[in-house]
């Protein structure tokens, strides 16, 4: 029978997707590793490689449809020697089969960084626009063969059984539909045979269709009579998931928030000094520096460190700092873990490679999620101080201002100096006000004196 692929589930909180683009047509052949699709999430666009080889005999969901399922079968993969005639029997069956009901997702984090992975990804339930019902998980692995069956394995499978003596009826076999697939060969001694575990076959769904488009803008609408021309461009999975989530934080998390100036006279001192080396493989930035210290203080403040739950406050080991990355249609947090153990050379190199890959939209999940606590830098385009939404399940977020030349009193007169503005935006259901203060106390002294991240 034809091979199922399955939506994937690209994060432990991920329900349902976007099938954003097709790379292989109906009747392709297809080789495993080949990229097949690209599926885009709320955050980012991510490639689909196959894990079998054959013939892609049937696309059951077009490219463009939204919000489909986790596990939902989106194509068939006809296996070596067969013909399309092996798909009728499976939509066949599909069609007969009924629907099952989709289990409740689980409760949304309203944060541009999803919460801590949970155990297991749950099936989403049904679209609310007109959609197909979904579709079950595939079954745990089939026997193999009946007495005169089929033994359902890759061709790659039966060379390395061929070779080492093995029975591919006695194998188990952990690929789609319990077919025996390379690594099953490769952890089966020779001359062992290991017993089929029975399991009912899958069954492929019918064909789904696109999801339907969003109504169209009603240009008589009164609130839009008096708007010049425009273009209606609609609202993508990540642009609605920030809208989502951050509405829902500033709606339910009681925000606060403390600014304080802070001197970097010092700083830009030993950001030049490092960065002027012959030897230097790197290039410091401020960033690096507020990234580095607001770990360290934390550290040194651990009451900061935390998240706030309806059971627990929540008090984090070590700060891994989500870093805030503009990219195309959104935003995004790729995460640097254990900040307070690294250098600032590594600091660099790391964020630097991440932000990139951000917006190449490649981003691996565990390199965005599960961050302690958020900094957003608005500074190099001159913001002075600005107020960010917190980031949950993260209990705080620091929104770092432009360094400018600013009039200071000194020993009793006027000079100038290099000031920047730090503004921290907190959760009082788990930060109290002078905690918030004794964390900006020891993060301005931290980036006001830098020798101090040696001690």
């Amino acid at each position: 029978m034809p091979i199922q692929i399955l939506m994937p589930a690209l994060s432990p909180t991920m329900t349902d997707g976007k099938l954003a683009k097709w790379h292989k047509k109906e009747g392709d052949a297809v080789e495993s590793g080949d990229v097949i699709a690209e599926i885009e999430t709320d955050k980012a666009t991510m490639e689909i490689e196959a894990v079998e080889e054959g013939v892609l005999g049937k696309i059951l969901v077009a490219e463009g449809t939204e919000e489909v399922p986790v596990n939902q079968v989106i194509a068939l993969l006809l296996e070596d020697g067969e013909d399309v005639t092996a798909l009728e029997g499976a939509l066949e069956g599909a069609a007969e089969a009924p629907a099952p009901a989709a289990p409740p997702p689980p409760a949304e984090s309203p944060a541009p960084v999803p919460s801590p992975p949970a155990a297991a990804p749950v099936p989403a339930p049904a679209a609310p626009t007109p959609a197909p019902a979904a579709v079950p998980a595939p079954a745990a692995p089939a026997p193999q063969a009946a007495a005169g069956g089929r033994v359902l394995a890759s061709p790659l499978a039966r060379r390395l059984a061929a070779e080492q003596g093995l029975d591919l009826s006695r194998v188990t076999g952990t690929g789609p539909r319990g077919r025996i697939v390379k690594r099953d060969i490769e952890g089966t001694p020779v001359g062992t045979a290991v017993a089929a575990a029975p399991g009912p076959a899958a069954q492929a769904p019918a064909a789904t269709a696109p999801a339907a488009p969003a109504p169209p803008i009603n240009r008589d609408d009164p609130l839009l009579g008096t708007m010049p021309d425009f273009e209606a461009v609609p609202n993508s999975s990540m642009r609605k998931a920030i809208s989502r989530r951050l509405t829902e934080s500033a709606r339910d998390v009681p925000h606060f928030n403390l600014s304080m100036d802070v001197g970097l006279d010092t700083l830009l001192d030993y950001r030049k000094r490092l960065n002027d080396r012959e030897d230097a493989d790197y290039r410091i930035s401020v960033n690096d520096f507020v990234i580095k210290a607001a770990a360290v203080a934390l550290m040194r403040v651990p009451a900061s460190n935390v998240s706030y739950t309806e059971d627990a406050i929540l008090y984090y080991s070590r700060a891994d700092i989500s870093v805030a990355v503009a990219i195309e249609g959104g935003l995004i947090t790729p995460v640097i873990r254990d900040a307070a153990n690294k250098g600032l050379g590594a600091i660099s190199a790391e964020t630097k490679a991440l932000a990139a890959r951000a917006r190449e939209g490649k981003l691996q999940p565990d390199e965005y999620e599960g961050g302690t606590f958020t900094i957003s830098n608005l500074g190099m385009f001159g913001v002075a101080s600005f107020n960010s939404i917190i980031n949950p399940p993260q209990g705080a977020i620091l929104s770092v201002g432009a360094g400018q030349q600013r009039p200071v009193i000194r020993n009793g007169a006027l000079a100038t100096a290099t000031v920047m503005t730090l503004t921290l935006a907190v959760d009082h259901r788990c930060i109290d006000g002078t905690t918030a203060a004794g964390f900006l106390k020891e993060l301005k002294a931290i980036i006001e004196e830098p020798l101090q991240f040696i001690l």
